[in-house]
């Protein structure tokens, strides 16, 4: 399982004329197999950070270590080589290939990586029985709904077995039902000891979590620690 330790990260764009300055120095370990929220208003960096924990955005200052390891150094091979392996990515707009049927999607990391097609044939299978899709395998993304749609990203987010989790806002496009079965999916996938950390807006998802990074300007300027999260949702 991945421990993630920040140290001083910067993060800035330009604009125009002007610098912005996106993440400010920040500083912050995570440990394998936490549930956190990262929380704030809008611009105060939350999916910068999660970017760049994801390693889709370099930082312009400080550390990122993956177990020890300071990956922001590797070459762009390695760091796609980490985040296939490693890291699955959950968004808000699901991100799925429009061409595609479900059953595609959820294979595609497995072809950019190589896996034969027999074994990539069981590992869907079994993803789509999981996430109640076997019935929709061969629709596409615009013949299922905002909820299959979000399980079809969830489930390609997780067939390569990651041990972390990103999900920016990832109800935020759903009805509160669909929301909270993808709640309690995600959830699930904690309970067995992946990393979550889950960019949101919404005050009762990140209550849920044992840890809250709150952020504001860039910054951190909260870190609050909760017990365990309590079963079924409130």
């Amino acid at each position: 399982m991945a421990q993630i330790e920040l140290q001083g990260i910067d993060r800035r764009f330009i604009l125009g004329d002007s610098i912005v300055s996106a993440l400010r120095n920040i500083s912050v370990a995570i440990e394998a197999g936490e549930y956190v929220a990262i929380m704030g208003p809008s611009g105060s960096g939350k999916s910068t950070l999660l970017n760049v924990l994801g390693l889709l955005d370099p930082p312009d200052a400080g550390t990122y270590r993956l177990d020890g390891r300071d990956v922001t150094t590797l070459g762009s091979n390695e760091q796609a080589r980490i985040r296939r392996e490693r890291i699955g990515f959950v968004f808000q707009s699901f991100h799925l290939v429009p061409r595609l049927s479900a059953r595609e999607n959820i294979a595609l990391p497995m072809v950019l990586a190589g896996i034969p097609p027999k074994d990539r044939q069981a590992r869907v299978g079994r993803a789509l029985e999981d996430y109640g899709l076997a019935d929709r395998a061969d629709h596409r993304p615009d013949q299922l709904s905002g909820g299959q749609r979000q399980r079809v990203a969830i489930a390609r987010a997780t067939i390569m077995r990651p041990e972390v989790i990103l999900a920016d806002e990832p109800t935020g496009n759903l009805d509160r039902a669909t929301g909270q079965d993808v709640t309690q999916i995600l959830e699930a996938l904690n309970a067995q000891g992946v990393t979550l950390l889950v960019v949101t807006h919404d005050q009762e998802l990140g209550s849920r979590a044992r840890r809250c990074l709150r952020m504001e300007d860039g910054a951190v300027v909260e870190d609050l620690r909760r017990g365990p999260s309590s079963s079924g949702l409130r």
